[in-house]
């Protein structure tokens, strides 16, 4: 018997089948809140990550949003746009449009919101351990560096 014909054995037994043995027999798998716009969300922010990562080195100036300086926000902005997706200008803006998630819930490709006193300062792209990719101050460059403090808000781009 092929693996092919033991799935409907698998369901019909079972009632029920695990994600390895789907992935196995090459089935697919809806998780809940696993939409189709989950999925191009996801598309939309491994791409914008991408963008982001490729701008290592390029020099900050403030009010710039590439394609060779960036600001925060500007990187983000930019980033964004090459991947399909329209951010406002500034790091506040850009949370105040983003749908707010938990640190728990982030993933790479979420903006990072750095705030203080309930006004956001700095925005980067997070990318996975802890880390981003922003463009952070006059004199420095778009670079990856870990996240510094406790005091950030993570938003998704939908």
């Amino acid at each position: 018997m092929s693996a092919q014909n033991t799935v409907p054995f698998l369901l019909s037994r079972a009632g029920a089948v695990s994600a390895l043995t789907l992935a196995a027999v090459g089935g697919s798998l809806l998780v809940p809140g696993g939409t189709p716009e989950a999925q191009a969300a996801t598309t939309h922010a491994n791409k914008a990550l991408k963008v982001a990562a490729s701008k290592k080195g390029a020099p900050y100036r403030y009010g710039a949003a590439g394609p060779s300086r960036f600001d925060c926000s500007g990187l983000t902005l930019y980033s964004y746009k090459k991947a399909g997706k329209k951010l406002p200008r500034t790091a506040q803006q850009q949370y105040n449009k983003s749908r707010k998630i938990s640190s728990s819930s982030r993933k790479a490709g979420d903006l990072v919101f750095f705030h203080s006193r309930g006004y956001v300062y700095h925005v980067g792209i997070y990318a996975g351990k802890g880390k981003i990719w922003h463009s952070p101050k006059r004199g420095s460059w778009v670079k990856l560096d870990k996240i510094w403090t406790k005091n950030v808000r993570y938003g998704r781009v939908s």
